[in-house]
């Protein structure tokens, strides 16, 4: 796995877990969804993202193995 497909990952299991927790438990937590989305929309164009910053430090690669390798 690499950054840009971990990222798409974590994004959706957050939105689906908060959306859950919102149907399930309280709506308040349409604000978490909100903050997951308003991050995204964000990142498309400043082109940074935190969870970025955070996969980096775990040691996530940042390209599929074998590719632009030189």
């Amino acid at each position: 796995m690499y950054i840009d497909r971990m990222l798409r990952i974590i994004a959706g299991a957050f939105i689906m877990i908060s959306l859950a927790l919102a149907h399930f438990h309280n709506p308040n937590w349409l604000w978490f969804t909100a903050f997951v989305g308003l991050n995204l929309f964000q990142s498309g164009f400043t082109n940074w993202c935190p969870m970025v910053y955070f996969l980096e430090k775990l040691g996530v690669p940042k390209f599929p193995k074998g590719c632009c390798d030189k």
